[in-house]
């Protein structure tokens, strides 16, 4: 590539450069696409991984088991075994990325995105509702799996079992669709989720990024990390002339310029191309806020999961 056509990929806009990463990450994240044709579920070595986005395990595509699925099964184990592989691999993506993984990384994501895009109005959404996400990972993910369990002893996943649309659309409709014994096991709880699912996605056409910001547990850990996050925003408040154009540019309504280390911003560079002075960046920056190259952070993420895999290893 000639130095200019490079300048020219490096001119694009952040808006560009994720979505196409979006896309990436979506199609590594669901890999087997012929699964769908018998309703099969991959079962492979793979799936002993977490995707770092929202994925349902039981997805005929799916390549990697879900993060908040695993964390519930760890919990409601028999014997309540902490396992350092699920919150480590947690822990590692929140600390380098934060919330970026959101905007980034997750399949559930992109799609939330994509139907925003069909045209209706468009509503704010109100801050109280971003706090139900936080109920929802304490309630549901945390205490129910260990609270609640069978006679075995054994806890069950109740945000995947009450609540995930993303499994339902992923996992559900698609099995019910290859498998008519599924269909007639049908009773009042799928139709719950399903009311559910269709709530979610109207409210996802309305609003934007709705799940992720109102339901998403996932979403609610990672946005805990990114006020301590390697990649994080940041303002240069001697080149901000205080227009306010990143503010009305960001989706997920968040004000760059007071909260950049919002729980609720995922990183997608809006306010970044909006800004007409430069003054507001996304870095890779250790905890002296001293930048880090690309080789770095690799060398930073690499470090971090080989200490996960080698834990993981005593473990077993």
């Amino acid at each position: 590539m000639s130095v200019s056509g490079w300048g020219d990929v490096m001119r694009i806009g952040y808006s560009v450069k994720r979505k196409i990463l979006q896309v990436i990450a979506f199609g590594f994240s669901n890999v087997h696409l012929l699964n769908f044709k018998g309703g099969r579920i991959y079962q492979g070595k793979w799936k002993y991984f977490c995707n770092p986005g929202l994925n349902c395990y039981s997805c005929p595509a799916a390549s990697f088991a879900c993060p908040i699925g695993a964390l519930q099964a760890v919990g409601g184990s028999r014997d309540f075994s902490f396992s350092f592989y699920v919150t480590g691999l947690l822990l590692a993506f929140g600390v380098v990325f934060g919330r970026a993984v959101c905007g980034f990384l997750c399949p559930f994501g992109l799609l939330q995105e994509l139907l925003h895009k069909i045209p209706s109005p468009k509503w704010k959404l109100k801050k109280v509702f971003l706090y139900i996400k936080y109920i929802v990972l304490v309630i549901f993910v945390l205490l129910l799996p260990i609270a609640v369990t069978d006679y075995m002893g054994m806890g069950k996943p109740a945000f995947c079992q009450y609540i995930c649309p993303a499994g339902t659309l992923e996992g559900g409709v698609f099995l019910l669709a290859a498998h008519e014994g599924l269909r007639k096991s049908i009773g009042a709880l799928f139709t719950l989720k399903m009311a559910i699912l269709a709530v979610t996605l109207l409210a996802c056409i309305l609003i934007y990024r709705f799940f992720c910001r109102v339901l998403c547990p996932l979403g609610a850990i990672y946005g805990l990390f990114n006020k301590i996050s390697i990649y994080h925003l940041e303002v240069d408040e001697h080149k901000c002339n205080g227009c306010g154009k990143c503010s009305r540019v960001c989706k997920m309504e968040v004000n760059p310029v007071e909260k950049p280390q919002s729980a609720e911003c995922i990183r997608c560079g809006a306010c970044v191309d909006a800004c007409p002075q430069g003054a507001v960046g996304l870095k890779f920056c250790n905890g002296k806020d001293n930048v880090i190259s690309d080789q770095g952070a690799a060398e930073e993420i690499q470090r971090i999961t080989a200490g996960i895999a080698q834990n993981t290893e005593r473990e077993k």
